[in-house]
């Protein structure tokens, strides 16, 4: 098939359904791997929370083996096939950061040589992360596990029908983030929110719609702890529930990478069962957690 659409930023034709749709770079010829979030999206040096973040907390709000999975039907596949975009053309990616697949040499501009870069500080999405825009981190996405970036940010286990609601997808483990502004937790220390954060996590994770709620809880661990580089809190709870599997469930908080001001919040949650993962694999992800590439910011270690 010939595709003569000249080079520009265009509706990401392999969106997943979470969070707002990103743009993607077509050189002319193909999709590459150069993502952006829209212009309109992004205020000064932080991404805006706003309306579009509503579908990562929607996610984030229900993990473990109570999330409801907001993705789409195309079992993860990305339509870099898709047909070429029909849109005018818009300014390029700066290239100068590394080109993928599309991409020519080092120094090349998509655009023949009038385009301009993208916003400075503006985090980038890269391969073996889910990103999260709006917070400014790289979250790393564990083999045979599912990632999806945008704003905020989510690591996914296999799919299972939830066992109070067969027509629900549940996965048996789920790591996600955003900003602590979009759960309205306005308290100002990481050990604040994540102690504040931990109740409402469980109940949403394995409550009563999925799992008939929680009959009691046990506090695993409740400390300081080192995340991309700052200094954060995390509560973690062992729930037991009236119906289906019993779980763990994390909240984690600490300042963004992007700025000191603004706390992130990590809910994590993972099914007491033979086929979810081990425990460990939630310390593995948390210690693997980065600030994103590309991000800047004035984070206190950024």
């Amino acid at each position: 098939m010939t595709q003569t659409s000249p080079p520009g930023w265009h509706p990401d034709p392999g969106y997943s359904g979470f969070g707002p749709r990103h743009e993607r770079w077509w050189d002319g010829t193909q999709w590459t791997d150069h993502l952006r979030v829209p212009p309109a999206a992004v205020r000064s040096r932080r991404i805006r929370i706003g309306a579009g973040i509503t579908a990562a907390v929607v996610v984030l709000a229900a993990i473990g083996g109570g999330v409801y999975l907001l993705t789409d039907d195309s079992d993860g596949k990305s339509d870099t096939a898709a047909t070429a975009p029909s849109a005018s053309p818009s300014p390029g990616p700066d290239r100068r950061r590394g080109g993928g697949r599309g991409g020519g040499n080092g120094d090349e501009r998509g655009d023949g040589g009038g385009s301009e870069s993208p916003e400075q500080g503006q985090p980038e999405v890269e391969d073996g992360y889910a990103t999260d825009l709006a917070s400014g981190i790289s979250i790393p996405v564990p083999d045979g596990w599912k990632g999806e970036s945008g704003m905020g940010a989510g690591v996914t286990t296999g799919s299972y029908a939830c066992p109070g609601d067969t027509e629900q997808k549940c996965v048996r483990g789920g790591v996600f983030s955003a900003p602590a502004e979009a759960l309205k937790l306005t308290t100002k220390t990481a050990k604040a929110t994540a102690e504040k954060d931990i109740e409402a996590n469980a109940n949403e994770s394995y409550g009563e719609k999925i799992y008939g709620g929680i009959t009691s809880h046990e506090e695993l661990k409740s400390e300081s702890v080192t995340v991309a580089g700052q200094q954060g809190y995390r509560v973690r709870w062992k729930v037991v529930t009236k119906n289906g599997d019993d779980g763990y469930v994390e909240s984690l908080a600490f300042p963004s990478p992007l700025a000191k001001d603004m706390l992130v919040v990590i809910r994590s949650g993972f099914d007491i069962n033979s086929k979810a993962p081990a425990l460990s694999v939630l310390d593995t992800i948390t210690k693997g957690i980065k600030a994103a590439s590309g991000g800047g910011g004035s984070g206190t270690n950024a």
